[in-house]
């Protein structure tokens, strides 16, 4: 099974280069994140078409995270993280797609640090942490994907004496990225190439793309099952240079279990 994550930064603007993908990638599951549209606004005639049943949690303008699953309806069993009956933010979505528990999920940027954007941050992280626990209890292969905004480790960013005041790096985020992976957690990329700088994201500024001056902030955690499975991973760098591409690649994984992709 082919499990990928994938920040779109709007889904309407970026349609064209999502469909594109999803026809060359052809992943069996698919987290999108930053859909920046309400939920009648998505597209899902389109996205149907291409072939991928969709459950997806829209919200107009901000933030927005769906997941797709191709040949098949994922089953949704959650949407909103738990813990914040008064958070409305559509960050969070959970499926069930052929036996495999998937969570999809847009963590807060944080910045301006400190300030109120980073408690809220912190306290995501927090509520992230709990429910992430309570899933490792049930001894089942879930794999939580998508953007963290979070920069795990100096290997992760270009130039990282550049982000030491910036709320994906700071060290209250990082330990809490790290105590999830110490938690049970697998970091598939990271596990898969422990000494690799590669990149997700590359800012629209500053020629970041073509200079290489990206960060590592997509994340794939599987849990202990899961990480048993796990074959390979990557990130498809050159859709970051479509034509009106997002400014985050696809970053994937393969499991040897279920359906693979043809």
């Amino acid at each position: 099974m082919k499990i990928a994550t994938f920040n779109v930064n709007g889904i309407s603007a970026r349609l064209s280069a999502l469909l594109r993908w999803l026809a060359e990638s052809k992943p069996d599951v698919a987290c999108l994140q930053e859909l920046k549209a309400p939920q009648e606004r998505f597209p899902e005639a389109a996205i149907r078409e291409a072939g991928y049943g969709v459950v997806w949690h829209g919200q107009k303008s901000w933030n927005g995270v769906a997941i797709l699953a191709r040949g098949a309806d994922p089953v949704e069993i959650r949407r909103g993280l738990p813990g914040d009956p008064e958070d409305l933010h559509s960050r969070y979505i959970e499926a069930l797609i052929n036996g495999m528990r998937i969570g999809c999920l847009y963590l807060p940027n944080g910045n301006p640090a400190p300030g109120p954007k980073f408690d809220y941050k912190l306290r995501w992280l927090e509520r992230f942490t709990k429910h992430a626990q309570e899933l490792l209890a049930a001894a089942e292969p879930v794999v939580l994907a998508g953007d963290y905004n979070v920069i795990p480790t100096d290997i992760d960013v270009y130039k990282p004496e550049r982000w030491l005041n910036d709320a994906l790096f700071l060290p209250e985020v990082r330990t809490a990225f790290a105590n999830l992976v110490a938690m049970g957690w697998t970091d598939a990329l990271r596990k898969l190439h422990p000494h690799e700088r590669i990149f997700t994201f590359w800012d629209y500024f500053r020629n970041n793309y073509v200079r290489d001056a990206g960060l590592r902030i997509d994340h794939l955690l599987l849990s202990p099952s899961a990480a048993a499975r796990l074959v390979t991973a990557g990130v498809d760098r050159e859709v970051r240079g479509w034509e009106r591409a997002s400014d985050h690649a696809p970053t994937w994984i393969v499991t040897a279990d279920g359906a693979q992709s043809q």
